[in-house]
């Protein structure tokens, strides 16, 4: 992180791929008013002027004539009409300004929201997928809807601003305009009526558009700008290598989804920006899941950060000390944010707040305390609400176990005190509050202490029946029954919290273990998708599907889309982005579509889609299974992306020996045809000239030549195109199921009737069984080895071919008797060239034998060696074939 190459290179990196997507230009102002889109609009009409295509995506004049005749001789975009609630709205035409695709569109109002049916919830999303496309935009906003700075706006003005842009998508800019006008012309502006009509200006005078707030906004948006011109003056600098430009290291904040949640988010934005450094929001379980309204907030703290470009992590432990330390360590992080813990005066006494032990021991960490606008209100409400945050810590069942427990004790303790005569009571009591704590909360188990405290005194202290103690030795046994209750609870209580934490950071490793086994077994893309989906119905409990491939979807196997969802999957493939429920991206369809991307570059086609449907009474998804169905979703892509690899592989194995088979053909060509070409044409020419003079045996004998030589060229133009037909577009192999005994009888009967005094013996094992092969290829390979050999074999020496299974493939020996190849030999008579000068052509050889069926073999994965013969004599090629299964359909 450190490393001034690494920064550099990112930041080149960043710089390359903001040229390769479209540039975005933000005109930003500190009000309504400021003439935000009258400078958008004239800067437009010079670059018109220039030559540049430039179209109105959507601009608002709001009534302004100098606003409108800006637009007049600009190309506007037709408006695209919706139907809502019986009311026509219109919008943005977003598919129709792709379509047209000019170098620079202009998009007004970047904080829009949209209107119900349009692609996006927000305009701002809308402007993102116009960059990706490549297209420059002009957009304007005012600085109070700038995401992270919604809480001071709210302070300064008093107004909660609902429409927000995140500032993730500055990241984009290219240029920041600060359109700037002071606060006493702004307000004359809007006393004259230029910003809004009469009536809605005097309400605006006297709310938002207060000379001091225009002011706090003004110098707020000059902050902003400023900070954007020295990020992106860092960033150049850092691209050039230039020295001077420390990197900060990680901003963490932690959140307890108790309040004030989004508030610290935007706050460690904030932080964050200053220092040009990255940032995440973290919160700690250290229990079962938290309750509805706590994990509500939680989830909507995470989505704030992730449209604010950070980064959201849940954590698992028993203390959240320890979870936060460990996880600021290894995420680099040097400033921890934490809003004000909650009034806990004996935490306080004993420095157990989680304030104070972040302070003991994290010496090397900068701690950022927040006073939230809600803490201190809370501390004043804290003795009026304590009945209910005690019936939050401590529900009806943890109550009502806990008084059975205790019930349950006394009972025993006078049972065992009146028929076993045992002295000891206090053991019993101590029983019940371990097993309390063992199965609810420390909450339960100080009640079930301070129970059990009070049963043991009042039944079983003298005297008996009352809270009084007659000696001080049962002060002494009562008190220190007390401690032992509060020890031995709080020790089984905090044992369930780590089991459970544990068990809760379990559950996702063992779901992508369980994952990465399936998925280490796919051969293919049709196997990772069917393995994809079983793991995520098994794993999230939802409808699921796992589609491989960039073509729209299809296939008898993926579930019933309607119109919605097919816009959506094919959106979430385009553009390499989650879509549909769950999202702000065609938010009703009833699947969350995620793509299949994996570590390919931004540029190339998402490798398929999953779609996951949960129950419609679902929400909201937790942070849990949001990210473990992305982690899942990241593992099938890597899976899909490997069987991808191990294919290209394979075609390009194919490639090489087609190509090969192509040059060894061309080489048979040149030597082999001619010779039974020259034999032929040399007989019948003789028939022709004297076949009057002679004899009826020479006839014969010139004749049978030329059936044996045109036999011959049979034979090898049919290897020819053989061949020539399988190369065409890549040596495709058309498989089917065969018995080896089959392809071994079918070369032999072949070759017999071409050498009919060729002797052979054949050996199958009794145990093979048909294997998926190209029948064709692979008897054309046994015919050219057979051949090979019953050329080289004495007279009436018979070829052994011996067929059988070994470690786990088909091995077919093929051995004669002939003078066998020198042992440094044996490699090159697979080499086409060396076959010119000895090989299979010593005689009367095809030629293509040997070269030609190592590339049969090879296409199948298979392999062809020579080695000795048997007992020292001849030569024996051994033909390998893994034995392996035709393959699945691509879609789950």
């Amino acid at each position: 992180m450190n490393d001034p190459r690494s920064a550099q290179a990112d930041a080149l990196m960043g710089e390359l791929q903001r040229q390769g997507a479209g540039r975005l230009t933000v005109f930003l102002g500190a009000a309504p008013g400021v003439g935000k889109t009258y400078t958008m609009l004239g800067r437009a009409r010079e670059l018109q002027r220039r030559g540049i295509d430039v179209v109105v995506g959507i601009v608002e004049t709001h009534g302004r004539a100098e606003t409108g005749a800006l637009v007049e001789g600009l190309e506007l975009l037709p408006r695209k009409r919706l139907d809502y609630q019986g009311r026509a709205l219109e919008e943005m035409d977003l598919d129709a300004l792709l379509a047209r695709k000019p170098q620079l569109a202009l998009v007004d109002e970047l904080a829009h929201r949209n209107a119900p049916g349009s692609r996006h919830e927000r305009r701002w999303q809308d402007v993102s997928e116009l960059l990706d496309a490549g297209i420059d935009v002009y957009t304007a906003v005012n600085i109070q809807h700038l995401e992270s700075l919604n809480d001071v706006v709210h302070r300064i003005t008093g107004v909660r601003v609902g429409e927000t842009v995140p500032d993730a998508l500055f990241d984009r800019l290219r240029d920041i305009v600060l359109v700037d006008l002071p606060p006493r012309e702004l307000i004359e502006r809007l006393q004259q009526g230029k910003v809004y009509v009469p009536e809605q200006a005097a309400h605006a005078l006297q709310a938002f558009f207060s000379p001091s707030n225009l002011t706090a906004l003004r110098e707020l948006a000059m902050q902003t700008a400023a900070d954007r011109v020295d990020s992106d003056l860092r960033e150049a600098q850092t691209a050039r290598g230039l020295p001077g430009v420390p990197l900060r290291r990680a901003v963490m904040v932690a959140i307890d989804g108790l309040g004030a949640s989004e508030y610290l988010v935007r706050v460690a934005r904030r932080l964050a920006e200053r220092r040009d450094a990255p940032w995440l929001v973290a919160t700690v379980q250290t229990g079962g899941a938290p309750d509805p309204q706590r994990q509500g907030e939680l989830d909507r703290a995470f989505a704030l950060a992730r449209r604010l470009g950070g980064e959201a992590v849940v954590l698992h432990g028993h203390s959240i000390v320890d979870a936060l330390l460990d996880h600021a360590e290894r995420a680099g992080v040097s400033t921890i944010v934490l809003g004000r813990t909650r009034e806990r005066p004996l935490a306080r006494m004993v420095n157990r707040t989680l304030t104070q032990q972040l302070i003991q021991r994290g010496a090397h960490y900068e701690l950022t305390i927040v006073s939230t606008p809600e803490a201190r209100a809370r501390a004043r409400r804290s003795l009026r609400d304590g009945g209910q945050r005690l019936r939050g810590l401590l529900s009806r069942s943890d109550a009502a176990l806990a008084v059975a427990a205790v019930a349950v004790a006394t009972l025993l303790a006078w049972f065992a005190e009146r028929w076993i005569g045992l002295d000891d009571l206090s053991l019993v009591f101590i029983v019940a509050v371990v097993v309390v704590a063992a199965r609810t909360r420390m909450t339960a188990a100080v009640l079930a202490s301070a129970l059990c405290f009070l049963a043991y005194n009042f039944f079983f202290i003298e005297p008996r029946y009352t809270l009084l103690i007659g000696a001080s030795q049962g002060v002494t046994t009562v008190t220190l029954f007390l401690v032992a209750a509060l020890v031995a609870g709080r020790l089984a209580s905090k044992l369930r919290m780590q089991v459970l934490a544990l068990r809760a950071a379990n559950a996702h490793a063992t779901e992508l273990q369980a994952l990465g086994r399936e998925l280490a077994t796919a051969a293919d893309a049709g196997q990772v998708a069917r393995a994809g989906k079983r793991a995520l119905k098994r794993s999230l409990g939802a409808d699921a599907f796992v589609h491989v491939g960039a073509a729209p979807l299809a296939g008898p196997s993926l579930p019933e889309l309607s119109d919605k969802d097919r816009a959506a999957a094919d959106w979430a493939l385009k553009h390499r982005q989650a879509a549909g429920r769950y999202t702000d991206t065609l938010a009703g369809s009833d699947w969350w579509l995620l793509p299949l991307t994996g570590d390919a570059g931004a540029d190339k086609p998402a490798a398929g889609l999953v779609g996951l449907r949960f129950d419609a009474a679902l929400t909201r998804l937790g942070p849990e299974q949001r990210r473990l169905a992305e982690a899942m979703t990241d593992d099938i892509a890597q899976a899909v992306l490997r069987t991808r690899l191990v294919a290209d592989l394979e075609d390009a194995r194919v490639g090489g020996e087609t190509e090969r088979l192509r040059s060894a053909l061309l080489s048979s060509v040149s030597h082999d045809l001619r010779s039974p070409l020259a034999s032929i044409i040399g007989a019948a020419s003789s028939l022709d000239s004297y076949g009057e003079a002679m004899s009826r045996e020479d006839r014969h004998t010139l004749l049978d030549t030329v059936r044996v030589e045109g036999e011959r060229l049979d034979r090898y133009i049919q290897n020819l195109l053989d061949m020539t037909r399988l190369g065409h577009g890549g040596l495709t192999l058309n498989r089917d199921w065969i018995g080896v005994d089959e392809l071994i009888g079918s070369a032999v009967t072949r070759l017999q009737r071409y050498e009919p005094a060729a002797r052979f013996d054949v050996a199958t094992a009794p145990e093979l069984r048909p294997i998926w092969v190209h029948p064709a290829l692979i008897e054309q390979a046994l015919f050219n080895v057979l051949e090979n050999a019953a050329k080289f074999s004495p007279a009436g020496a018979a070829v052994s071919v011996d067929a059988r299974l070994s470690e786990g493939a088909l091995r077919i020996d093929v051995s004669d008797r002939g003078p066998g190849i020198p042992e440094d030999e044996r490699r090159r008579i697979f080499d086409m060239f060396y076959s010119v000068e000895r090989g299979d052509r010593g005689r009367q050889g095809t030629g293509l034998g040997l070269a030609i069926c190592q590339g049969m073999i090879g296409a199948h994965g298979g392999g062809v060696e020579a080695l000795p013969g048997r007992d020292g004599l001849g030569t024996t090629i051994r033909i390998t074939l893994p034995l392996i299964e035709p393959a699945a359909p691509a879609t789950a």
